[in-house]
């Protein structure tokens, strides 16, 4: 997952989190694993705290604040992965969760709608459409219809 030239978290080509700033925690997982699952601790917490870090400017660690308030907790950021069998599976999860969601929040807002209008032959074949499937559904009635 990480590349050894550029040591951290690549969450975007201009954004790359240091392992200094990532905390890893393991524990027991409940998932798969047999006999082994009391045994291993293969569930993997992955942190960062994002009020503190040290890559993000002014503007970004205010974009990734408001988009993740429901998931930070003081200002940090985590993410758990127990999906997996093996804690370096779960550790190579837990980061491209991890970058994933950071990449989320830095990227820039949609465009807002704006509002158009149908326009006039769009109206009038709808309408046509309409009539047609009116006038085939009459035929196909058991009792004839009086034409007005």
């Amino acid at each position: 997952m990480p590349s050894p030239v550029r040591p951290g978290l690549p969450v975007t080509p201009a954004l790359t989190i240091p392992r200094a700033e990532l905390t890893e925690r393991f524990s027991r997982s409940s998932g798969p694993g047999g006999q082994g699952v009391n045994t291993t601790d293969s569930r993997v917490e992955l942190s960062w705290d994002v009020g503190r870090s040290a890559v993000l400017s002014d503007t970004q660690r205010q974009r990734v604040t408001d988009r993740l308030a429901e998931r930070l907790v003081d200002g940090v950021l985590t993410v758990v992965a127990s999906e997996h069998r093996e804690q370096r599976r779960n550790r190579d999860a837990a980061a491209r969760r991890m970058a994933a969601l950071v990449a989320d929040a830095l990227a820039p807002a949609p465009r807002t709608r704006r509002a158009t209008r149908a326009t006039r032959g769009s109206q009038e074949r709808r309408l046509t459409a309409k009539k047609q499937r009116s006038a085939t559904k009459r035929l196909r009635s058991s009792k004839p219809r009086r034409e007005d």
